[in-house]
This record gives C-alpha cells, structure tokens and sequence, in this order.
C-alpha cells in the first residue's frame, strides 16, 4: 500500500483509508508499503532476491475456475462484484488484440486507466502478444490538455488508449497534437468509457492524426472485453462503431425482443455465449443478481444495458446507457444525442440531460458546467434549445437548462445520471459509494424540486 500520492500536481494522504482498509481483513498477515517510484526500483531487487534460484510450481486448475473479480463503475447503481475466470477473460481479450487490432512484438501500447478500470486488465494482457505496455500514474490533463499525445511521441506509441472524455477535453482546449508533437509511429488511437461524438472523430482527424485507425468501442467490465472493436481492413465511419468482434453475436433488439433494422434504435444484446462472461457476481449464491442483470429483458440473451442502432456500413452508433435513456413525450432519447449538440458550444464543458416526473408528466431537464467566466444568459439557452431543435429534433430540446457547479462522476470519470435522476425526482441516491465527488451532489439538493 502507498502512503500517499501525487494527482494533478497535489499531494493526497491515503493514510486514513488504508487503516481503515487493514482493519477490515481480519486475515491479513503483512503489509508492504510501498513510497516514491525511485524508491521501488531501488528496492525491487530486495524483495525479489529470496525468491531467484527457486522453482516455480504452478497448480492445473479449470478453465472457468475463479480468477479475479471486477467491480462495476456504480452508474446504474450499487457497484456489482463481477467474478471472472483467466481463462475466459484470456481468451476474449486475446482474441481482441491479436486479430481486432493486430497487436505484435513490434507493438508499444498504452491505455490510460486506473487500476479499478476493466482496461487495465485489457492493457496488461497485451504482455501476451509479445508487446511492450507503457504505463502512466497521473492525471491525463497535467499540467496540459494534451499530456497523453505528449506521452505518446516520448514512447513513441503505436497504439493509444483513452476515454472519449478526454479526447473531448482535449479538443474543448484547443490542443493541436498534430503540430506539437511527432505522432509517425502511431497507428491506434482507441476510445471507450462513453460515446465519442462525431465532432471526436473529426478532433482526431483533422488534429491528431489524418492516417490513423481511430476505433471507437464497447464492452465493460460487465464481460472485461468488447462487443463491438476494431475491424481489420474496413472503412472507419464518423461517429459510428466499425462492428462485432469475432466471436460475438452483437446485435440490437427492439422491444418485441426481436433483430431491429438499420437505424431503429434498440437495446444492445449478444445472443450467444462468449468466452468471458462472468462466472456471477461474489455473493450472489443464486445467481439471481446476475440473471436480473443481463438476462430478465429477453430470456437468453444477454442484454447489456446500451440504447444503439446499426448501421448501413454494418456498423453501430451508441447514444447512452438504457437505463439514463430520456422519456420526452413518449419517444425514447438517448442523452448522447443531446450532449453531442450541448457541448459543442465553446462556453460549455460538460452537460448532463434527466428525465423529472412533473404535473403527471416527463419533463427533461439540462444541467451545463460553463468554462470559467461564462454565464448561462436567456440568449445561450434559447441558443442550446435552437440546435437542439434543428441539430437533433424537437423532443430533444429540455423543458428546463440550469448553469451546475459541478456534474457528479465515479472514480473511472464515468457521469453518474441516475444519482441526479433521484435527486429530481425526491428518492435517496442508491449509489453514493461509488461517486469519486459525493459533495457534487449537495448542490442538486439544494433546489426546490416540487
């Protein structure tokens, strides 16, 4: 365990926290803690000198024997303790990286991720096409935007990873990669953790990098791989997911639980089983969470809990978790579709869309974090409302935009739309545990929701 550490150019004691942790392993016989990154190179070969010259015994264990446990973000609720096998998840993500993306010897990957984050996983199992993985402890935006294509002409990077947050941070910053820093090697740039809007795409192109295979994903920690990657060889379709990774029956579902045609949105399934679904869930003896999970919308399908479509090109175009989807006068509305328009204003950061039952009717209601100095005027909402009319459609504009401090997010900067959702609509947030800001949601309490 470390001491403390160092984010964003801040130093933050974790002192409290692990004698908190300590006290709740009652078997736990020894702690090493572990100081400066200097420090552990000059005492690596300590710890590791009684062990060289011994032979390593390994044990034969089953291929769906338990190897660790994921826990999910906490979007949809109380984080779940997602139990999965080695094998399973080698096999999937082996699969991924050898045949989606190509992966070699001659390979240098890096995905930013925390360590709680299932592309953590996913990067270190890159070790296993001979590849060599570069890792980063920090923040992706110090002391600059555009910090991780820094890092990615210092290790000279062939394939790079990152939310689309960020890329959309970056962009929102005006950084030009292009013309700071040699980008020649680089072949991937890949982005998951949330939609990337069409104006990423056109970031990355016109600013990043003209020639490189920029894939937009899907998956989870849900299966710790992807539904829909990379697709050696075809066309790369602004704003769309290129398709289905081998193996992986993906399709979409209406709500009569059958295939939807192109352009309906739906619900993402996989109708066959695929070498890394979970196991269950730690604790869940039954497995009655784990069914009323994935299981209970079409019996026998997986359903992952994403609002998507497909496309012509025989690709998919996601617009936001199923569960934050938005009700606007019957007709179903991923909030993607709004935050692609919201947040292409200059003077606006970031956005967050909810539905709020009012006068026996669904309202939505918009939440915009402003750039410093900016404020939310009658004439930047009645703008909002103009592009959303004419960009997306009449049902996407909000009954109501209001200027927020602050959007809540869990510790992998995931937005949390349910836990204000509740607060709107006058229930106890169901996942407060799992908010890397829990006092973001003092502000949303504060206003007189009737």
């Amino acid at each position: 365990m470390a001491g403390h550490y160092l984010y964003g150019g801040k130093r933050f004691e974790c002192g409290d926290r692990v004698t908190e942790i300590v006290a709740g392993l009652p078997t736990l016989t020894t702690i090493l803690t572990l100081g400066p990154t200097s420090e552990i190179a000059q005492n690596f070969a300590g710890w590791s000198a009684p062990h060289q010259g011994k032979t390593q015994t390994f044990e034969r264990f089953p291929f769906d024997h338990p190897g660790f446990v994921l826990f999910s973000s906490g979007t949809t609720g109380k984080p779940k303790c997602i139990t999965h096998s080695a094998a399973g998840v080698m096999l999937k993500v082996g699969e991924e990286q050898h045949f989606q993306f190509g992966l070699t010897k001659e390979d240098r990957v890096f995905y930013f991720s925390t360590c709680g984050w299932m592309m953590w996983n996913w990067l270190l199992m890159a070790l296993g096409t001979g590849a060599t993985i570069v890792v980063f402890d920090g923040s992706p935006t110090y002391p600059h935007a555009g910090r991780l294509f820094e890092i990615a002409a210092e290790e000279r990077l062939t394939f790079l990873g990152l939310s689309a947050k960020l890329l959309d941070v970056a962009r929102k910053e005006s950084t030009n990669p292009s013309q700071e820093y040699d980008l020649s090697h680089l072949d991937y740039i890949a982005s998951t953790g949330s939609v990337l809007s069409p104006e990423g795409f056109d970031f990355v192109y016109e600013r990043v990098k003209s020639d490189v295979r920029l894939v937009s994903m899907t998956g989870g920690t849900d299966i710790c791989g992807c539904f829909v990657a990379a697709v050696p060889g075809a066309s790369i379709y602004r704003g769309e997911l290129q398709g289905p990774c081998l193996g992986m029956a993906t399709d979409v579902f209406g709500a009569d639980g059958i295939s939807a045609g192109v352009d309906e949105k739906g619900e993402l399934v996989c109708t066959v089983p695929f070498p890394s679904k979970p196991l269950g869930f730690w604790g869940d003896s039954d497995n009655a969470k784990y069914r009323a999970s994935y299981f209970e919308g079409f019996p026998g399908v997986w359903t992952h809990g994403d609002f998507a479509a497909k496309t012509v090109h025989g690709g998919f175009i996601l617009f936001g978790r199923s569960d934050a989807t938005l009700n606007s006068r019957g007709v179903r509305i991923g909030t993607a579709e709004i935050y692609r328009v919201v947040e292409s204003f200059d003077d606006i950061l970031e956005s967050m869309a909810v539905s709020q039952d009012w006068e026996d009717d669904t309202r939505v209601v918009l939440f915009v974090v402003l750039k410093d100095g900016s404020v939310l005027t009658d004439d930047l909402i009645g703008e909002i409302k103009l592009r959303l009319r004419t960009q997306a459609s009449p049902r996407h504009v909000p009954d109501l935009v209001l200027s927020a401090p602050e959007l809540p997010r869990t510790k992998s900067n995931k937005l949390v739309e349910l836990a204000v959702t509740d607060i709107v609509n006058g229930r106890v947030v169901r996942n407060v545990d799992a908010l890397a800001n829990p006092d973001s949601l003092e502000w949303f309490r504060t206003l007189l929701w009737k």
